[in-house]
């Protein structure tokens, strides 16, 4: 945890606020020690920037919860719309 809140310029207390948060579960060493996916890792940046403008930590989760579900929603609209298409096109 120490090495990951170095990298992101923010202290253990930010990442542990992030785990609350439910923002991301990070996996856990053998000894207990948190471990960051480099994804979570964009995630805690993404938070630490809302976080800088003023938004509130639990604020800032909950934008980037349903940025990523909106991100997902379009991404499954597309493959959708593209499978309509073709069978429009078949027809």
């Amino acid at each position: 945890m120490g090495r990951a809140a170095e990298i992101l310029g923010v202290t253990p207390g930010f990442l542990r606020g992030l785990d609350v948060a439910k923002l991301f579960v990070p996996q856990r060493s053998p000894g207990g020690h948190r471990r960051y996916s480099r994804y979570q890792l964009r995630l805690a940046q993404r938070a630490r920037d809302l976080v800088d403008q003023g938004t509130a930590l639990e604020a800032a989760c909950r934008i980037i919860i349903l940025e990523d579900q909106l991100a997902e929603a379009q991404r499954i609209n597309t493959q959708l719309q593209q499978r309509i298409n073709q069978d429009a096109e078949r027809d």
